[in-house]
């Protein structure tokens, strides 16, 4: 492995394990904050930290800089508010289903593995529009159910929880996100990120105020974790990954990443004293396993391409 792409696979790592001890704040947030309130100002703090980039940017030499880009801000409007829209939807889905999780429930590892399935509902999808035609995404379906089966089905198919099915659909809707963000390739990411946050913000927040989650004392009770989902987990988070990306191998970078759900589980237990039952603890790792399969006819495709 080249010095370059070592240098890139382990800021991409320290991105899962920063996204992955995000579970472990928004857990936390649900105790004191609804959730579309806590996603409203976190995604105004992601906001902020974004245009403070940019600003930096526009100053002075830096990372993100995009020279092929001849940026046009109202070309990107559209393109950032239907990606904010499904970042709304992917963590509303996501937030309401870990706030769903019973007292005792491993709701931080539990929700972090079955997010991670998105990357699955996503070559799946390009299986069927031909984009790529390897069985082996037919068995990384296979290991996938099997592991959330293991996951969810404790006492019976009429006894999942029903934050479960919230996060098996807000892995429909990442899914969705990304399906979006590939649509627009190309385009400023820094820019469309800003947007996005700022489209998700407005969109929680609208919501919030309906639902009356707005409570400034409830705002201060979670303040810790709102910095660090806005600041740390959105803002940090997303800087390091388009650092990494530049540097690490597609392969490299897609196995990186997928050590979210790992360390989610594993911040859960020891931050929280979650613990996973050895059935769940085996159908996460095979929805892990899973979400590697599935990117392997990625990785063969770039092979051949060289």
């Amino acid at each position: 492995m080249k010095s370059t792409n070592l240098k890139g696979t382990l800021i991409l790592v320290l991105v899962a394990l920063i996204w992955g001890t995000g579970f472990v704040a928004q857990d936390e947030a649900a105790n004191h904050l609804g959730s579309f309130a806590f996603n409203a100002t976190r995604n105004l703090l992601a906001t902020g930290f974004v245009l403070g980039l940019l600003w930096w940017r526009n100053h002075y030499p830096s990372p993100f800089a995009q020279p092929t880009v001849k940026l046009k801000l109202s070309s990107h409007w559209w393109p950032g508010f239907l990606i904010g829209g499904a970042l709304f939807l992917g963590e509303s889905f996501q937030q309401i289903g870990i706030a769903a999780y019973p007292t005792g429930a491993a709701a931080a590892g539990r929700a972090g593995f079955l997010t991670s399935v998105y990357v699955v509902f996503v070559a799946v999808i390009a299986w069927a529009i031909g984009r790529t035609r390897s069985w082996i995404v037919m068995i990384s379906v296979v290991v996938c159910l099997v592991g959330m089966y293991l996951l969810c089905v404790q006492h019976g198919l009429g006894h999942i929880y029903l934050a479960d099915w919230l996060e098996i659909i807000c892995a429909l809707m990442f899914t969705l996100h990304i399906l979006v963000i590939d649509r627009y390739r190309g385009m400023d990411s820094l820019v469309l990120s800003a947007i996005q946050f700022a489209t998700a913000s407005l969109l929680a927040g609208l919501f919030a105020l309906v639902l009356h989650q707005f409570s400034w004392t409830d705002i201060m009770d979670a303040l810790v974790t709102i910095l660090y989902a806005g600041f740390v987990s959105s803002g940090v988070g997303y800087t390091l990954q388009v650092i990494g990306q530049q540097y690490a191998e597609p392969t490299a970078a897609s196995i990186a990443m997928s050590l979210e759900s790992v360390f989610a589980a594993l911040a859960g237990w020891i931050i929280l004293n979650e613990v996973m039952n050895g059935r769940e603890i085996i159908g996460g790792l095979l929805v892990f396993v899973a979400v590697i399969i599935a990117q392997v006819p990625d990785f063969l495709q770039g092979k051949t391409e060289k």
